[in-house]
């Protein structure tokens, strides 16, 4: 994964940066606190450009989060309340966990919205109830952009001070991405197969 990364951002640069950012808005075991370190890393050596940098990578992440508002805002409440009671297994999802968690949204849209950015795991997802609830789309692009530049200034910040040290870093995350990605896999087959048997069981 850190090697398909780089290798993309190696050949496109900050533009590559953008077009990584927004794939992992879309596909989250894509983790956004390797590409952005790598990419102020490249800026700390001169090779991409500090402020191209940010831009970028945060117009990736507001387009990634913006197609979930959207896919959302589609689908709707109660089309999704069917979905999920069909196919939320698949999801590792149930009819409770969707109710709850646009409930919680709707008492919480403007702070989980900007601080549901910077939360791995979550920052992708949190679009969906934003789109569902129906908050409207300048506010939630405020927020979201707000949100996605302030977590990309750190990680940014994070790998253009390490500089040299970084070079020292790089040759353990390839195996420790893969390491979490196959620990994501393993916990959702593990979560399908307990939902499948209380499915069973009621």
């Amino acid at each position: 994964m850190f090697d398909f990364i780089t290798n993309l951002i190696d050949t496109m640069g900050a533009f590559g940066v953008g077009i990584v950012m927004f794939l992992e808005n879309v596909f989250p075991p894509i983790p956004s606190e390797l590409i952005m370190p790598l990419a102020g890393f490249n800026a700390a050596e001169g090779k991409l450009s500090l402020a191209a940098v940010f831009l970028w990578g945060t117009a990736g992440s507001v387009l990634g989060a913006y197609l979930w508002y959207e896919i959302g805002r589609r689908v709707g409440r109660e089309r999704l309340q069917r979905f999920i009671g069909q196919y939320g297994v698949w999801l590792t999802l149930s009819q409770d966990d969707i109710r709850r968690a646009i409930d919680w949204f709707d008492r919480h849209d403007k702070a989980a919205t900007f601080f549901g950015r910077m939360i791995p795991g979550v920052r992708t997802l949190i679009s969906v109830p934003a789109g569902i609830s129906g908050m409207g789309l300048v506010r939630f692009l405020i927020y979201t952009t707000a949100g996605s530049a302030l977590w990309n200034v750190a990680l940014i910040a994070s790998g253009f001070l390490l500089q040299a040290n970084y070079e020292r870093v790089v040759d353990y995350l390839n195996p420790i991405t893969n390491l979490i990605i196959g620990a994501i896999v393993i916990a959702y087959v593990y979560r399908v197969i307990r939902q499948i048997r209380e499915r069973r069981h009621t």
